[in-house]
């Protein structure tokens, strides 16, 4: 084995999406962190095909903003239809959602993939290590060596602080720390078809599910001048028979994409799989992204929860890593495994609805969904929020904002006017009105805590341009909230007295965690 490449804060293991913006989300804070990929070149297919208003938002945050309005397109919106035709769930999509951004965006992965890549190839402190495989982890005090092999069978050797599992479904991370999982046991096996458009073809709504007992069907875009269609796997259907050169053009024909109007980028057969891993945290190595959970796709919230997984985590890491307690990571798990079981448990809960292939009941489930339907379109939900974890716990806080995701609109300081994060900027933001700027700083046992930015909305101040804000916090009766980094509300006060109080429970928290 060959010397050891020299120390990092933190090791990534994982490239995807996840790995590049957790990388990246450290290195802005100033750590030394290396990324091994096992792959020596980057995947050219997509998996991911959208991702919602607050994971742009968050993925905006890594500077990398201008580029995800380049390579997305808003999603008009999200509809079943049985197969009468007659629609079963409508949703409309707005391309100024709650949190500034489209509340539903479709993407090449490939391409965010090399926008991240770029990114984070901008820190000096950053390594990429491509076809570099882990094969060891061991744990020695504060640090961990990580043993890798490179595609020429070269070993290596690197020592970090931390290490984070980002390495997918089939997390070697996960296998070695011996972690176990909980599964749904909801599973199907879909024919994917990665379609190009070679005609100007128009769909609305963008994203559409076809629930046909004779063939469910999702159809949905996936960036720029690309679509996919997915194709569910009949009972008593061979697999074997979906994997033929004909079974994509067959089945893509219903829906008018021919060879002549298109060309198959790839053809796929895949199992989802509804799952988590019930620990996210073994001493020095934590899991993220689909190494820690997996769900099925009609949710689209997969790549999505990567995503919040990397953004709680890397506040939190950065705060010990500059002498926090170690403990604070463990509100990693509690918060993001909580929030991820919800969203494969939804997820499951729509596959139930459209998975249905016996006439009889897909007839039932229409006649039922229909006898209750409300008239006009639906609007999505809000983000979820959190409902444990690090939140303030004082008597005086207000339940409705807590772990809730603080909105997004535009602002204008010192003659900027922008979207919120851009213009007063990120981190721990102590959002105020209805009385005079409040000064603003934390405190914990062991000493000074992390920086605070207040933003105070007043004439000469943050002035609320779209009129956002202000009436959020008169719909929460607060006149000050406190703001974590993953834009998540620590707490909210009605009382501009009480802020202290509110700042002391935080500084609390993060000395206790």
């Amino acid at each position: 084995m060959t010397a050891p490449q020299g120390d990092v804060d933190v090791l990534v293991v994982g490239l995807g999406p996840t790995g590049a913006a957790l990388a990246i989300m450290l290195a802005q804070r100033g750590w030394r962190v290396a990324v091994a990929e096992r792959r020596p070149e980057p995947y050219p297919l997509p998996r991911a095909t959208s991702f919602d208003g607050e994971t742009a938002r968050l993925l905006a945050g890594t500077g990398v903003g201008a580029e995800l309005r380049e390579l997305s397109l808003p999603a008009t919106g999200y509809q079943w239809r049985d197969a009468r035709g007659r629609v079963l769930l409508d949703i409309a999509f707005s391309r100024t959602g709650r949190y500034g951004w489209p509340d539903a965006n479709t993407m090449h992965q490939p391409a965010l993939e090399a926008v991240l890549t770029r990114r984070l190839a901008e820190f000096p402190q950053a390594r990429v290590w491509r076809g570099r495989q882990v094969v060891s982890l061991a744990e020695h005090g504060d640090r961990v060596v990580v043993g890798t092999r490179s595609v020429d069978g070269a070993a290596h050797t690197v020592t970090a602080g931390w290490v984070i599992g980002c390495d997918g479904a089939n997390s070697f991370v996960r296998e070695w720390l011996g972690v176990g999982v909980t599964d749904l046991g909801f599973s199907y096996d879909w024919l994917l078809c990665d379609v190009e458009l070679t005609g100007d073809r128009e769909f609305v709504p963008t994203n559409q599910q076809l629930c046909d007992p004779a063939r469910p069907t999702t159809m949905v875009g996936s960036g720029p001048g690309r679509r996919r269609w997915e194709f569910m796997r009949l009972p008593g259907e061979d697999v074997a028979e979906l994997r033929t050169e004909d079974a994509p053009w067959r089945l893509l024909a219903r829906h008018g994409v021919r060879p002549g109007t298109a060309r198959l980028l790839r053809s796929a057969t895949y199992t989802f799989q509804a799952m988590w891993a019930q620990q996210w945290r073994v001493g020095r190595v934590l899991l993220a992204g689909d190494a820690a959970h997996l769900m099925p796709p009609f949710a689209g919230q997969g790549m999505c929860s990567g995503i919040r997984d990397a953004a709680n985590l890397a506040w939190k890491l950065d705060l010990v890593l500059r002498g926090a307690p170690d403990a604070l990571l463990d509100t990693y798990t509690v918060e993001r495994r909580g929030q991820a079981r919800q969203a494969i448990r939804e997820s499951v809960k729509l596959g139930r609805v459209i998975c249905v292939t016996d006439p009889a009941a897909a007839a039932d489930r229409d006649a039922a969904i229909l006898a209750n339907a409300r008239p006009g379109p639906a609007t999505p939900e809000p983000a979820k929020p959190l409902t444990e974890g690090l939140l303030s716990g004082l008597p005086q806080a207000l339940a409705a904002a807590r772990g809730a995701v603080v909105p997004q609109g535009r602002v204008r300081l010192r003659g900027r006017t922008g979207l919120f994060d851009d213009v007063v900027g990120r981190g721990f933001v102590l959002l105020t009105a209805g009385g005079p700027a409040v000064p603003c700083t934390v405190e914990t046992p062991a000493g000074p805590g992390p920086d605070v930015t207040v933003a105070h909305l007043a004439a000469g101040a943050v002035e609320d341009v779209d009129g956002l804000y202000l009436p959020y916090l008169a719909g929460l009766g607060a006149t000050a909230v406190l703001v974590r980094p993953d834009h998540h509300v620590f707490g909210a006060v009605a009382d501009p007295a009480q802020v202290p109080a509110l700042l002391a429970d935080l500084g609390r928290q993060l000395h206790a965690a």
